[in-house]
């Protein structure tokens, strides 16, 4: 799992935190700061934001300094923007951020690690850094084996679906039941969200089945392991991490995640979306390689795109389509998937 060892001095990063919002232009350059603060709100203490963010996520308005005396810990960079490179500006705040005795953690492609100003703060003040990209060593490569335990993987029709958030409803419907469920991060904005994990998209191709295998190893005690997916089968750019992930985890139970009013896959306007049916036949077979046994128990819309009656009549027509349960899980919650999991995976 993902933890400080990258920190230029020892020390502990985590919550409190102060959430970095920068120059974001919109809401999806915030993805990771709302997640953290949709999923742990206990745990953000405010927001940063410079004069022409756009977006915000109703916390306080904070400075590194004020966020410090208001008993934050670490300062996380929660916005991204095109190739997750780190502007000047988010140099110089991450700079005052370790100045005023905050961590830093960040979950940009370009590392924390690599500025040499950034490390050279964090020595000076003896701050850590967290790169929640940064695969941990020794990553083995899949074999395949059975392993004892359960599993429930989420995948997707294309990217940014909304499979972390299915996952981490899945996990709280279940924990509220008294069950133990446990969500295993394969993103950045999950790691900060768990504490712990794997970036996926990180770790070099050979090993990312190896990678699923460690984030969920054998279990004992009967409860379940909720792998958060990435990408999609029928991506050209990313379905080798989803092809993975499938044989790595040996899910016993399948989630198809879906955002109805997309017409194409993300950024690549040349390929549309993949037939649903299809879609999750092809992850279906995909996983039968190291679980014969999986099966598919549910389908989660986002219907942030429409409005509460489409979204009632998109999900009684996707669920008459695959005979599946189908709710959106930010407005819907997600008890009937859980339901329906639960029954076809009793034993």
């Amino acid at each position: 799992m993902s933890d400080p060892s990258n920190a230029t001095q020892p020390g502990h990063w985590g919550p409190p935190y102060l959430l970095y919002l920068g120059s974001a232009a919109d809401d999806l350059a915030i993805k990771t700061a709302r997640g953290l603060a949709y999923w742990r709100p206990d745990w953000c203490v405010g927001q940063l934001r410079r004069r022409d963010c756009k977006p915000t996520l109703g916390l306080p308005e904070m400075s590194v300094a004020a966020a410090r005396k208001a008993g934050a810990n670490t300062m996380v960079i929660g916005a991204a923007n095109a190739g997750g490179v780190m502007s000047p500006e988010i140099v110089a705040d991450a700079i005052a951020a370790l100045e005023a005795g905050l961590h830093v953690a960040a979950g940009l492609h370009q590392k924390l690690r690599e500025n040499p100003d950034i490390v050279a703060a964090a020595r000076r003040h003896h701050r850590v850094l967290f790169d929640a990209r940064d695969p941990m060593p020794g990553i083995p490569v899949g074999n395949g084996r059975p392993r004892a335990g359960r599993r429930l993987l989420t995948v997707g029709t294309d990217c940014s679906v909304g499979k972390m958030y299915t996952t981490l409803a899945i996990e709280r419907c279940m924990r509220q039941r008294g069950l133990a469920a446990d969500f295993r991060a394969t993103g950045q904005t999950g790691i900060l969200v768990a504490g712990a994990g794997i970036p996926i998209d990180a770790v070099v191709a050979d090993f990312i089945a190896g990678a699923a295998e460690k984030i969920s190893p054998a279990r004992l005690d009967g409860g379940w392991d909720l792998i958060e997916g990435q990408g999609s089968l029928f991506h050209p750019s990313y379905a080798g991490v989803s092809l993975g992930l499938l044989h790595g985890s040996q899910p016993d139970a399948l989630v198809l995640c879906h955002e109805p009013t997309r017409r194409h896959m993300r950024g690549l306007s040349d390929y549309p979306l993949p037939e649903l049916k299809l879609c999750l036949q092809a992850n279906l077979a995909a996983a039968q390689l190291t679980n014969p046994a999986v099966k598919a128990v549910g389908v989660a819309l986002n219907t942030s795109g429409l409005s509460a009656s489409d979204a009632a009549v998109a999900c009684r027509r996707i669920s008459g389509l695959l005979d599946l349960p189908c709710q959106d899980p930010v407005t819907m919650g997600v008890e009937a998937i859980v339901d329906n999991l639960l029954a076809c995976c009793a034993n």
